[in-house]
């Protein structure tokens, strides 16, 4: 019981609460986190859509997102107290960096196989009952979420900065999936600047690791973060610009 107290107590400290939601360093943490959770839950939105249209009830597709969240929450809560614990062992951060470096690496690996899928294959939702449907809710958000937890306490060991950010990206993500898949299809360059940013990170953890000890601040991360998102825009333009030169007409003028 005094170790669970333990683990949890930081939750309750009124001097993490400060550094989380009273100095700038703290809240770009939090702003930080929020975006990132967002972008690594795309496909999760995506598939969380998909189980609740089969209650074929928009007020019961409500309602079971709104539980869903709540459990999502109180997963969250328990995780990242975990979590926050076992990631000061050297050897949980040395495979959580390589996890998070292998998890970029496959992206862009994955990204450059070219895999054919028939036209006609659709997904098939099982019909569920409500209950049913937010325990899968829950459960797709557990799987999920690993990816992110460990990436948040990557970047931070506030557990109050982790939390924020990871309900702030969950209460996002809900309220604003169909835009963030609609603004990844016009700018897909977003969803690569975020696993570049996860191997960042991983490189980050690895190089707190004691046999390195090099601490990044998280300043230097959100600056970090600001330019990749700067440079990303950046490159759609220019790749757009580019396309649109390429495809433009060429008008005789000898008619």
């Amino acid at each position: 019981m005094t170790k669970i107290i333990s683990l949890y107590a930081p939750f309750f400290e009124a001097s993490d609460w400060h550094a989380a939601i009273m100095t700038s360093a703290g809240l770009m943490t939090v702003l930080t986190l929020a975006i990132m959770e967002c972008l690594l839950s795309v496909d999760n939105a995506v598939v969380l859509a998909a189980q609740t249209s089969s209650l074929k009830d928009p007020k019961l597709e409500r309602h079971a997102l709104m539980w869903g969240l709540w459990g999502s929450y109180i997963f969250r809560f328990i995780a990242i107290g975990l979590g926050a614990y076992l990631i000061k062992f050297w050897l949980v951060k040395a495979l959580g960096a390589g996890y998070l470096l292998y998890m970029s690496i496959h992206f862009f690996y994955e990204k450059h196989q070219t895999r054919k899928a028939p036209a006609d294959d659709k997904p098939v939702v099982k019909q569920r009952s409500f209950w049913g449907t937010v325990a899968a809710i829950v459960l797709l958000d557990v799987v999920f979420s690993i990816d992110s937890i460990l990436t948040a306490l990557a970047l931070d060991n506030n557990p109050v900065i982790v939390l924020l950010g990871g309900m702030i990206g969950i209460l996002a993500m809900r309220f604003v999936a169909q835009g963030m898949i609609v603004l990844l299809e016009k700018i897909p360059e977003i969803l690569y600047m975020a696993y570049i940013l996860i191997a960042f990170i991983a490189i980050k953890l690895g190089m707190s690791l004691p046999i390195i000890n090099i601490e990044v601040s998280n300043t230097f991360f959100s600056i970090f973060v600001l330019v990749a998102f700067l440079a990303t825009f950046g490159i759609h333009w220019w790749r757009a610009k580019h396309v649109i030169t390429k495809k433009a007409p060429v008008i005789n003028s000898n008619k």
